[in-house]
């Protein structure tokens, strides 16, 4: 399906690393037009100070057949509790925005989702459990249930579907996840898997495609 993009310009913000690097990715391999913005660059490392810049995801993105540019400085379902207070505060407030924005753009023939991860393998993540996206798995002896975790590549997908669906416009206001739109649009995480974590509560699955 590589290609459906093509002719489509996207913008990417805070793309320098985790799920904004992904979803450019992915963005960019159906042949989009990306723009990503950051703050970490090869001359100056935001306050994070990782390796990770804007220019190498812009360099990402162009790889896979679409074309990369970077811009820097630019400006779980709604009702599931988030870890804390302020936490779920401020997860919780970009649900809302969506739904706002949706009220404003439906008559500009426009479409405003909320879209979230679920536990997401993020560099940052990942160094956490001391394990790479190559032999992840190997923190399952830690943490169990990090068999639900999912790749940035998943939710770049889950973007990538969105984008390139004509009938878009039946999410607008909604909440979503990378692991219900999956099973909508068909699309898995990079080993062919299709991890949800709204299983979370019920133990660790993965659903492994053929």
């Amino acid at each position: 399906m590589a290609g459906q993009l093509t002719g489509t310009i996207a913008l990417v913000a805070g793309a320098t690393r985790g799920a904004g690097r992904a979803i450019a990715t992915e963005l960019g391999a159906e042949g989009a037009t990306v723009y990503v913005t950051g703050r970490s660059t090869r001359e100056q490392r935001s306050e994070m100070d990782r390796d990770e810049t804007i220019e190498d995801a812009a360099d990402q993105a162009s790889g896979r057949a679409g074309r990369g540019n970077d811009r820097r400085d630019l400006a779980y379902n709604a009702k599931n509790y988030r870890i804390s207070f302020f936490y779920d505060l401020a997860k919780t407030s970009v649900n809302r925005m969506a739904f706002a924005l949706a009220e404003e753009l439906t008559p500009h023939r426009a479409a405003a989702v909320s879209l979230t991860p679920g536990w997401m393998r993020s560099e940052i993540m990942l160094e956490l459990f001391g394990v790479t996206e190559a032999n992840w798995r190997d923190a399952l002896a830690k943490e169990p249930h990090f068999a639900i975790s999912e790749s940035p590549a998943y939710v770049g997908r889950a973007v990538a579907a969105l984008a390139a669906d004509p009938e878009v416009a039946r999410w607008n206001g909604r909440s979503l996840s990378s692991g219900e739109l999956a099973q909508v649009y068909g699309f898995t995480d990079l080993d062919g898997s299709q991890p949800d974590v709204a299983v979370h509560r019920r133990g660790p699955r993965r659903r492994q495609t053929s």
